[in-house]
């Protein structure tokens, strides 16, 4: 019989998760919904702040992330509803009227509010603000948003290298054109919500196309945004009013890859994960599963609340390797950790490459893969942005540390359902920070 326990390590206060995989081989069965889009729920947050009038937002993640970036917004003037059920509610103060906090605002773990905020803070004039995070938050570096928003004219201060704690000192910010070193739809994002105050158009311009949730959530809330696919440009044009709108919150593809990914390597498994949001920015993984050959049908295609959704069923296949690179790293950065675990399950040796961007996480993704695979008997070859992974050899279990990353936790404990023996994942409580229920969903699966 395979079981799943949690157990909590009294000697570091932390929860540890154990995975033992019985003599026969584990099937996963069954139909499942995964929590709601952490990128869509932050930025319905924030714009339903930003707006005038109610927002009303279905399906928002009730994850550690979008609570931290609730519980700043409040601190700030914004009335958000408690988020203990799939209907939140955001009453906004209007664009420019944040109010200046009688404290720290404490982005916990979450990288996202931090660097999205850091866009609406340097552009509230004449208020001050300082911002922090947890442990591992203090160590990821925000200069690659601090230093276009200070072209803009934000003045911002921060430890040497650009780490947290901040401080903000806001102002009227001008307009600018950006032309974006890397792909990332949080320095993306974060400027132009900095130029929803600004007076013309502020233009982002990167190297390939990032994820296009904050384009389409302004265009909702109606700001004037337009978007040009062929030169990878966004254009807002300010200053801006934005409307509390309706939000319906679709499935979060990364969450949906760790189920993808278990079901494609466990053999006998049927699994139909529900409401999924693929958003062709976003859906990466399922280009590079399927040229590995994975069993994944797309059913019910719809589109909801702007946003294309779909139900994903997956099958057991004999995966094959692939090279994953280039323009489709954006659209996957996030899947890259279960990938790994695909890879180490494929026949071939599987190139990853262009995902340096992987080194400044929750923690460095490269290594830590690259190290806790290797662990469990993987054949495993770090590179400077990337991975090589010679599959086929059977993994066993052994101690794993999650390194307090969600998805260094939830890749690692879908690696150990096809293991042999005992895997114990220390940290895996860190799994809460977008998927809470990660752990009750796999025991369902395997029941």
């Amino acid at each position: 019989m395979h079981t799943v326990t949690i157990t909590l390590d009294t000697t570091e206060s932390h929860k540890s998760l154990s995975i033992s995989p019985a003599e026969t081989e584990v099937a996963l069965r069954g139909t499942i919904r995964v929590p709601g889009d952490k990128s869509i729920s932050h930025r319905s947050l924030m714009l339903g702040a930003l707006a005038k009038g109610t927002t009303h937002i279905e399906g928002l993640l009730l994850g550690e992330d979008p609570f931290s970036t609730a519980a700043c917004l409040r601190a700030m003037g914004a009335e958000i509803s408690p988020l203990n059920s799939d209907h939140v509610e955001v009453i906004g103060i209007g664009l420019g009227a944040l109010g200046e906090p009688i404290d720290v605002l404490d982005m916990g773990n979450s990288g996202t509010s931090m660097r999205l905020m850091l866009g609406i803070l340097a552009s509230h004039a004449d208020r001050f603000f300082t911002v922090t995070g947890d442990a591992s938050l203090r160590t990821r570096p925000m200069s690659r948003v601090i230093q276009p928003l200070e072209q803009m004219g934000a003045q911002i201060f921060s430890r040497k290298g650009g780490y947290a704690p901040l401080a903000v000192c806001g102002r009227s910010l001008k307009p600018m054109h950006y032309q974006s070193p890397i792909a990332s739809a949080q320095v993306k994002s974060c400027i132009l919500l900095a130029g929803l105050m600004a007076d013309g158009a502020t233009t982002v311009t990167e190297p390939a196309v990032s994820r296009d949730h904050s384009e389409r959530m302004l265009k909702a809330f109606g700001a004037n945004i337009t978007v040009d696919p062929e030169s990878c440009s966004a254009t807002i044009h300010g200053p801006a009013q934005l409307t509390g709108q309706s939000v319906v919150v679709p499935g979060d593809i990364s969450s949906a890859a760790f189920w993808l990914v278990a079901g494609a390597i466990a053999p006998g498994s049927d699994l139909l994960i529900e409401n999924v949001g693929i958003n062709p920015t976003r859906t990466g993984i399922l280009d590079a599963l399927l040229e590995m050959e994975a069993d994944i049908t797309l059913l019910n295609e719809r589109t909801v609340a702007g946003e294309p959704v779909a139900d994903l069923r997956v099958r057991h296949s004999c995966l094959k390797a692939c090279t994953i690179e280039g323009a489709v790293i954006p659209r996957l950065i996030d899947e890259i950790p279960v990938l790994a675990v695909a890879a180490a399950f494929a026949e071939g040796t599987t190139v990853i490459r262009d995902a340096k961007e992987l080194r400044v996480k929750e923690s460095d993704r490269i290594a830590v893969m690259a190290s806790q695979l290797t662990s469990m008997g993987a054949l495993i070859a770090e590179l400077p942005d990337g991975m090589e992974i010679t599959g086929g050899k059977k993994l066993t279990g052994t101690n794993l540390d999650s390194f307090t990353d969600h998805r260094i936790a939830m890749s690692l404990a879908i690696a150990a359902l096809a293991a042999r023996g005992k895997t114990t994942i220390h940290r895996a409580e860190a799994a809460a920070v977008s998927y809470p229920d990660f752990v009750p969903t796999l025991q369902s699966l395997l029941s």
